[in-house]
């Protein structure tokens, strides 16, 4: 499934312009991290193992604004811990959007009807609702019965208002390709929501379960008997086809980092997302003070099972962009 058409026009253009500029390293999509502090303790996620001062913090609308608008990403992804814990989420959205970002809420839903009243619908945003399994897998992995309930109420409440809903699913090793199906089958057929992400879970250093998280070949074949028989063209996957030819195997990556930087209470962080070997205080300083070379498959053992999409999905996008096969098989969905 091709992505949406204004996100691909907007990422397609701001490509061009980097070419243009002929920059070798510049941000996709930005991960603001505005709080730590979350309603719910999930199994695979070591946010919430931060020290209680920190989080109580929350990262002012400016602050937001300005390390957007610093590195210049043309997509904006609001995560936390849960950012509708933040008194001002609804203003640092609205603030993104008028700017001309597309803004990607995340969140697991719990506090979604409450708050949805301060947000309007609008072509460049969307909710991502954290859909990891059906009811008994999810409330498993949020560790709180009644949740995936809540998730799926809030989901139909904001669709019913004219917004946007993706979803994000996280596999784990206890998942099996017909747990993907399933899941995937219900939010795409019966939810019907907009958009799907999916991803193998990453191994959080701070991640209370350390034993559920799948290496790589156990990741190529869930993803490739997940997605056999015709499925993947049937589901709305918000991915380029080159990630999900990665993810089952039919190709392989290098990781690129500096694409989808993360930027939270502590400032930018090296390198990635997933990894937190120190912060800078711009991007700029992230890219000059980073030694990308030294992280990867075969170069540091946290990333040697890593297939997570904030390290691939650039790459694959690049890749995809570097080609004119590729390129109208993104347009196509082939």
């Amino acid at each position: 499934m091709a992505l949406p058409l204004n996100l691909t026009v907007k990422m397609g253009s701001y490509l061009v312009k980097q070419k243009l500029l002929r920059r070798e390293k510049f941000p996709l999509i930005v991960e603001v991290e505005p709080l730590f502090a979350c309603n719910l303790a999930c199994n695979g996620c070591g946010k919430i193992q931060h020290p209680a001062g920190v989080l109580k913090k929350r990262m002012p609308v400016a602050q937001v604004i300005g390390a957007v608008e610093e590195c210049g990403a043309p997509m904006v992804s609001l995560a936390g811990g849960e950012p509708l814990m933040h008194p001002e989420i609804h203003v640092m959205a609205r603030e993104l959007l008028s700017r001309g970002k597309f803004v990607v809420l995340c969140t697991n839903a719990v506090l979604l009807p409450k708050h949805l009243h301060k947000f309007s619908p609008h072509r460049n945003f969307a909710w991502m609702v954290h859909i990891d399994g059906l009811r008994e897998r999810h409330d498993e992995s949020v560790s709180k019965d009644g949740v995936f309930d809540q998730a799926v109420e809030a989901i139909r409440q904001a669709k019913a208002a004219g917004f946007a809903v993706y979803t994000n699913s996280t596999f784990f090793n206890n998942d099996s390709p017909q747990d993907v199906i399933e899941v995937l089958d219900y939010l795409n057929n019966d939810l019907k929501v907009d958009r799907m992400e999916i991803s193998p879970g990453y191994a959080y250093e701070k991640a209370p379960d350390q034993d559920r998280f799948l290496g790589v070949e156990q990741t190529r074949q869930l993803f490739k008997e997940a997605f056999s028989e015709g499925r993947r063209r049937k589901w709305r996957l918000n991915h380029s086809e080159l990630y999900l030819d990665f993810l089952e195997g039919r190709t392989d990556f290098e990781c690129t980092p500096w694409a989808i930087p993360s930027y939270s209470l502590f400032g930018w962080q090296k390198p990635c997302y997933l990894m937190a070997d120190g912060y800078a205080a711009t991007y700029k300083e992230l890219l000059e003070t980073t030694d990308w070379d030294k992280y990867g498959r075969g170069k540091d053992p946290r990333c040697d099972n890593c297939m997570a999409h904030c390290g691939y999905e650039p790459t694959a996008v690049l890749a995809t962009m570097g080609s004119l096969k590729q390129s109208l098989r993104a347009v196509t969905a082939g």
